[in-house]
């Protein structure tokens, strides 16, 4: 009857039954017939190992020194150029400071801290008809939100002084200089507080980082707007085309109102919101996973049109101005953006 173990365990129970029962001398050239059913992978890489280690062993102090020093050396330059590499690319978020990006800041100001026992209940409650100090003086600022400008503020200003202003008394025989002397001084204290409150409403130090960013935006598409540099900037050199004279050469479409899709333009919005992540998340909130991740999605957003830039406009005078201006490196277009 046919044993119906598997032929592993054949080849095991036929191997332990010799050694127990055959001399050790008898056992060779079973043993290695049965090598080769075998793998023979780990054994090989076991004995590749220990060769060389008794080569390592053999050789002398004097080898061995020479060796270490050369892989020291090597990786010493490497490191140095590594570093040179990466100075010469630039930093590939913030890239270098220029005066435009570092307007982002000044022109538009921004939040700025209060003192909480100042603005609290008690202080109103205490003064009810002086309002709390604010750090917001609309008519020292260049830009105002609500998109309002600083004319039509002030207008707006003089017209609504002019509809409070009291009457004066029909008859200067009924009047009493005491009660409009009183009049006149509480239509003065209203008309301050309302201008204080309608200043600070309009004033973008109170205003939010949403407000901030979209009154940047604006002088984004006014400096690099295509419908302001056309008339300016040369065009980029023509390709090597041959001309066809049965096609008709293209006629340039006029455009219709500020120019808000160019890449220029969305290169620069784009560098407006990194600069303001980048700020957020290296200060206290080096956590915020939220904000890493639009971090570095802005960041490949402008990789990419970086990348399509540089092959379109072929180093034309639109594309120095806006690298010059921004302040971009290389690191922001070329190799792996990384958000440590």
């Amino acid at each position: 009857m046919a044993s119906r173990l598997p032929l592993r365990l054949q080849t095991r129970t036929a191997v332990e039954s010799l050694w127990c029962h055959t001399p050790p001398s008898f056992l060779a050239p079973i043993l290695a017939s049965l090598h080769l059913h075998f793998s023979t992978t780990s054994s090989l890489g076991w004995n590749i190992r220990q060769l060389k280690k008794r080569k390592q062993v053999h050789r002398d102090e004097y080898t061995l020194r020479q060796v270490k020093a050369r892989r020291d050396a090597n990786l010493s330059r490497q490191a140095v150029l590594k570093e040179q590499k990466a100075k010469e690319l630039g930093d590939p978020i913030r890239g270098i400071p220029t005066p435009f990006v570092e307007s982002f800041d000044t022109e538009v100001p921004q939040e700025i801290k209060q003192d909480p026992s100042a603005v609290s209940l008690e202080a109103v409650k205490a003064n009810p008809d002086t309002p709390p100090p604010s750090p917001a003086y609309a008519s020292e600022e260049k830009h105002l939100d609500h998109g309002i400008k600083h004319e039509e503020l002030a207008r707006s200003l003089e017209f609504s002084r002019y509809l409070t202003r009291p009457l004066p008394p029909p008859s200067s025989t009924i009047s009493d200089p005491d009660q409009e002397a009183q009049a006149h001084e509480r239509w003065e204290k209203r008309d301050a507080s309302a201008t204080e409150a309608v200043q600070r409403i309009v004033s973008l130090t109170n205003a939010s980082s949403k407000h901030r960013t979209k009154k940047n935006t604006e002088r984004i598409i006014e400096t690099f707007g295509r419908h302001n540099t056309d008339h300016i900037l040369k065009p980029k050199g023509p390709a090597v085309v041959k001309h066809n004279p049965l096609i008709p050469p293209q006629v340039p479409t006029p455009r219709i109102g500020p120019d808000t899709g160019s890449s220029e333009v969305q290169i620069g919005i784009l560098t407006a919101k990194i600069r303001v992540l980048a700020d957020r998340y290296e200060g206290p909130n080096r956590n915020d996973k939220v904000n890493k991740r639009n971090l570095r999605l802005l960041l490949h957003r402008r990789q990419k049109l970086l990348a399509y830039m540089e092959r379109k406009e072929r180093g034309s005078e639109r594309w120095q101005r806006m690298i010059s201006t921004l302040g971009l490196t290389p690191a922001c277009w070329k190799g792996e953006i990384a958000v440590q």
